[in-house]
């Protein structure tokens, strides 16, 4: 089977969608499920194309034994409705946006993303005015949906 192909969107692609991506990824690898993903994330807005991601979320990230700190933040693109399975965007106007830029036959990959991993009608919070207990909460969230999202696939794998 191939690995399904997840993209992770936040607003500009340095907080919680690169700590998304290293999460997934570094629990994926936990449970021996690496093979089952591929990950990448992106963000809606333009304003970070080609930074690291925000010092905090390296640092939450690095206390976990996850390193992002080779991320590159980047702009979602028309290839990525293609290119991936789910488009998971982490807040409600992250998930407007993706559905207004997908080619309508491509917009049911898009979906929030507490919603489809764990059906938690629920915003994940953009830290980035926020101080580091912020970025320690947007963390433990991400780990309780990407655990749930990883469980999911999983289900559908079997």
């Amino acid at each position: 089977m191939k690995p399904a192909r997840i993209l992770f969107v936040c607003l500009g692609n340095i907080c919680r969608s690169p700590l998304a991506e290293g999460v997934l990824r570094a629990l994926a690898a936990r449970k021996g499920l690496a093979s089952m993903i591929s990950v990448d994330s992106a963000g809606t807005g333009a304003w970070h194309i080609g930074d690291p991601p925000d010092r905090r979320s390296i640092e939450v990230a690095r206390r976990h034994g996850i390193d992002i700190s080779g991320l590159r933040g980047r702009k979602v693109d028309k290839p990525d409705f293609e290119a991936y399975d789910l488009i998971l965007g982490m807040d409600g106007e992250n998930v407007r946006a993706l559905r207004q830029m997908a080619p309508a036959e491509l917009s049911a990959k898009v979906h929030l993303f507490m919603a489809y991993a764990s059906g938690r009608d629920q915003d994940v919070p953009d830290p980035y005015y926020d101080g580091p207990e912020a970025f320690e909460r947007l963390y433990q969230m991400l780990e309780a949906g990407c655990s749930s999202l990883l469980e999911r696939l999983d289900e559908r794998a079997s």
